[in-house]
């Protein structure tokens, strides 16, 4: 038996980390959560940190600072959204402290041009980029480099609309033209074991983004009056089930990504990640970016989805299965494998 108590399990008191520590205890881990000043109540109300490490403000200093007595406590940190905006896909490969998942498939998740060659390669269907505003003949979504949850995406039917709402972005740090594809987000969250090697499709979700899923209730006329413009920061998640039919694709998707990723980093990638596509009338699957991590769209299912219920028969949520794989790798003696 794992001797789950000679470790840790820490993260970021943001994004995913309800439900990373809940699993981590429902496996035996103790737990630490490290919070911003002032947001620490959820993690105290819902009873998931055992220990509870507060900082001014989220960054890569804040967390360098916390990292010798982190080791200390012999801390596992599971990386999310928010960890690696706050502190960057550079800096993440300076830390020293046991991390969940290899560090460097990140960097190919963050530039945008680097992710699209990745997928590409892995034989997957992308919406087209253009190389510069004055190419664009067809709707487009601008979308900035980095987890950002959306913030600052917009939309633009040619040069001068791109010019005119670009201004507002100053201080962005690069972006991508990609072709807006209508269809039906379908955001798919995997994990994949490499202690076992097995690909798991977990839950799927599909995001509720402001203004752009509200703005339907105000009346075109209403939105031109009053030149409303759509935004596309993420507010919240909603639980998806897919047609049946469409899961052998989903899971060669997933596979293919996963088989691809050990080409380009030393263990490739493994754990939580996310395919986030459009499905298009034609059940075709575009897909416009992966998260190399665990999303914000598992959280939905703390207590499962029904795919984990079909494979576990128990409550399974994307957080419990990486304290679940952590407790494997400590059993088998393997922990190093899973270590970034």
């Amino acid at each position: 038996m794992a001797n789950t108590k000679n470790y840790i399990i820490a993260t970021l008191g943001s994004h995913t980390a309800l439900q990373i520590l809940k699993g981590a205890k429902d496996e035996g881990f103790r737990t630490l959560c490290i919070c911003e000043k002032g947001k620490s109540e959820p993690y105290k109300s819902y009873g998931v940190a055992d220990e509870i490490m507060e900082v001014e403000k989220f960054s890569a200093d804040s967390f360098f600072k916390l990292e010798n007595e982190l080791i200390k406590k012999n801390a596992i940190v599971i990386p999310h959204g928010s960890f690696i905006s706050y502190i960057g896909p550079e800096e993440v490969k300076k830390i020293k402290v046991m991390h969940y998942g290899d560090k460097g498939i990140l960097e190919w998740e963050s530039d945008r041009t680097k992710e699209r060659t990745w997928l590409l390669d892995a034989g997957l269907k992308m919406p087209k980029i253009f190389k510069s505003p004055e190419e664009i003949d067809r709707p487009v979504i601008i979308k900035f480099h980095g987890a950002k949850g959306g913030f600052g995406y917009f939309i633009a039917n040619n040069a001068k609309e791109f010019h005119e709402r670009i201004k507002r972005y100053k201080d962005h740090e690069g972006y991508v033209i990609q072709e807006y594809i209508v269809g039906v987000p379908i955001y798919t969250h995997y994990f994949y074991s490499n202690l076992a090697d097995e690909l798991e499709i977990m839950s799927f979700d599909k995001r509720y983004e402001s203004n752009a899923d509200s703005i339907g209730r105000i009346a075109a006329k209403d939105q031109l009056d009053v030149g409303l413009e759509t935004s596309y920061t993420i507010t919240g998640n909603i639980p998806l089930v897919v047609r049946e039919s469409l899961l052998p694709q989903l899971f060669e998707m997933g596979k293919n990504v996963v088989e691809k990723s050990k080409k380009l980093v030393n263990k490739g990638l493994y754990g939580p990640f996310c395919l986030e596509s459009i499905l298009d009338p034609k059940l075709s699957f575009y897909t416009f970016e992966i998260s190399a991590r665990i999303v914000a769209g598992t959280n939905p299912y703390t207590n499962g989805s029904p795919y984990t219920w079909l494979k576990y028969n128990e409550p399974m949520s994307t957080g419990r299965r990486i304290a679940r794989e952590i407790k494997n790798a400590i059993e088998v003696g393997r922990l190093k494998d899973i270590l970034g």
